[in-house]
């Protein structure tokens, strides 16, 4: 269940909290083949699944880093429903870390700490530790920091 938010003294109050975790999401061999068409990405690491379970480290395919953070709006939207907006943009990735690759079917959920937010005269600027955990995993597949820009009406 998500936490609602519905204007920037609310978002503020959650500063320097973990507000939860996405619903667990499984990555598809058809998500990261249309993921490949989309960006034009066809390394056989993601698209060749007998190649991939003879010669690759990882034994399957595996999803494109990008896809895994292509995840990232709507799978915070499952732990956080903000309110109450114009709109939100993706402002900023301040740092990112791949710390393992996701193969295809893993499940896949996202954990979120809101480390603050500032007001750019009635814009939120929200910034949030993100944790990308693989099911089974005790290596997240990756770790950062990311900004999201919220205009509220």
């Amino acid at each position: 269940m998500s936490l609602t938010i519905g204007s920037l003294s609310e978002l503020q109050q959650y500063e320097e909290q973990e507000l939860g975790l996405s619903a667990w999401h499984t990555i598809t061999q058809e998500q990261i083949n249309q993921f490949a068409a989309a960006t034009l990405d066809f390394q056989w690491i993601h698209l060749d699944a007998e190649r991939a379970r003879a010669e690759s480290p990882f034994g399957a395919t595996i999803a494109h880093g990008y896809l895994t953070v292509s995840l990232l709006p709507y799978l915070w939207t499952q732990i956080v429903s903000i309110e109450n907006l114009k709109m939100q943009v993706n402002y900023e990735i301040e740092s990112l870390r791949f710390n393992q690759a996701v193969a295809v079917d893993s499940q896949v959920r996202l954990r979120a700490k809101l480390l603050s937010v500032k007001d750019l005269r009635g814009i939120a600027k929200a910034r949030i530790e993100v944790t990308l955990e693989v099911e089974g995993s005790r290596k997240p597949a990756y770790t950062g920091i990311i900004t999201f820009l919220y205009h509220f009406l």
